[in-house]
């Protein structure tokens, strides 16, 4: 069953509009490493053993870092792709002679845009319909059907995903680990 917890948190932002206010954000019950992410792959009737899918897991991921690297972009069929962006400095150089890799670029991200064609379209809006929401306050307290009005119908719902940025680079926001990013307000 597809489960959704989020946990509700106040805006506490005194120059925020929205001020006041409570938004939802995602909240992961675990983290699988590679073994145990094997290990689910391997169980669902896989032919192949875990210590079989563990290795080409880890070959994967070896090989997906590798091509990034080297600049290019890794797509997942079903999935979506994996890319870098680059966050520069907050001010940048005066001119591009005076533009200098070490001063002014800040850090390399590797970013991810959900597979969008129709029949596997994991894009927000699908992933959305494709989610039920229990508020992980409720779970804990034992309300085990403790989901809020269930699955949003389309284009409903707060904007608590990461920011995925553009292909372009610059500062491109995103992260926000297990909780999302809240409100873009």
């Amino acid at each position: 069953m597809a489960r959704i917890f989020y946990e509700l948190r106040k805006n506490t932002n005194d120059d925020s509009l929205a001020n006041g206010k409570y938004y939802a954000y995602a909240k992961s019950v675990e983290t699988l490493n590679t073994r145990k992410m094997a290990q689910h792959i391997a169980d669902h009737g896989s032919v192949y053993t875990q210590d079989v899918v563990f290795g080409v897991l880890e070959k994967w991921r070896s090989c997906m870092l590798e091509m990034l690297l080297e600049g290019k972009k890794v797509k997942i069929d079903g999935l979506g792709i994996f890319y870098t962006t680059i966050e520069n400095t907050k001010y940048g150089a005066d001119t591009e002679d005076d533009y200098n890799v070490n001063k002014h670029i800040k850090a390399l991200h590797i970013r991810f845009l959900p597979e969008q064609e129709q029949e596997l379209n994991i894009s927000s809006r699908e992933f959305l319909k494709k989610a039920s929401f229990v508020d992980l306050k409720a779970f804990m307290l034992g309300n085990v059907n403790a989901s809020n009005s269930g699955t949003p119908s389309s284009g409903t719902g707060s904007n608590t995903g990461s920011n995925t940025g553009g292909s372009t680079g610059g500062n491109t926001g995103g992260g926000g680990g297990d909780t999302g990013d809240g409100p873009q307000i």
